[in-house]
C-alpha cells in the first residue's frame, strides 16, 4: 500500500482541547469528524494530557475553571488554511462550542498550529499559532507525534522548542 501523500497536500499540526463535559469524548469525536472531511487525512493523534487552565493564576479559587484535556493531531490536507480553519470552526460548533469569552471554558477547542511551512498573518488567522512556542500543553503532545516538524518562523523543531521551555 502506498502511504505517500499527493504533492498538493500539506502536513498540518493542530491542537485539540476541552474542559467541559466528557472531555475525552469531545477530543475523540472532533478527530473522527475531521476524518470525514473531503481533502483532510488525519494521520496521528497524541495521547490526552490533563492540564490546568491558563487563567488559573488570575482567578480566585472559587472561580477556577475545570481542568483541560489537551492533545495534538497531525493531518494532511489539500485545503487552503482558511478553508481548514472554517472546517475546524464548523466542527467546534457541531460539538456544542459557544464562544462567549476569550479563553473561557469550552466543550472543544481546535487550533491550527502549523500549516506546512506557511507563514500567514491576517485578522482572522495567524499561522504558525502565535503562542504555541510558549505553551507546554501544546508542545508536549505535539512533540509526541511530530518531534521533527519545524516551526517556520523560529526555525526549530517541536522537540527543540519543548526542551527550551
Amino acid at each position: 500500500m502506498n502511504h505517500q501523500r499527493p504533492a498538493n497536500f500539506q502536513s498540518v499540526l493542530i491542537g485539540l482541547g476541552s474542559n467541559l463535559g466528557n472531555r475525552a469524548e469531545a477530543l475523540t469525536c472532533a478527530w473522527k469528524l475531521l476524518s470525514k472531511i473531503h481533502g483532510v487525512v488525519p494521520r496521528k493523534i497524541s495521547r490526552f494530557y490533563e492540564t490546568e487552565p491558563l487563567v488559573a493564576e488570575e482567578l480566585p479559587p472559587k472561580k477556577m475553571p475545570p481542568m483541560y484535556l489537551n492533545a495534538a493531531g497531525l493531518l494532511e490536507t489539500e485545503l487552503e488554511p482558511f478553508a481548514l480553519l472554517q472546517t475546524m470552526l464548523d466542527i467546534e460548533q457541531q460539538l456544542g462550542r459557544v464562544r462567549n469569552e476569550r479563553w473561557g471554558s469550552r466543550t472543544i477547542d481546535l487550533d491550527l498550529l502549523l500549516f506546512g511551512n506557511c507563514i500567514l498573518r491576517t485578522e482572522h488567522l495567524i499561522v504558525p499559532h502565535p503562542q504555541m512556542t510558549e505553551r507546554r500543553f501544546v508542545l508536549e503532545p505535539a512533540a509526541e507525534i511530530a518531534p521533527d516538524m519545524q516551526h517556520p518562523v523560529v526555525g526549530k523543531t517541536i522537540l527543540q522548542l519543548l526542551k527550551e521551555l
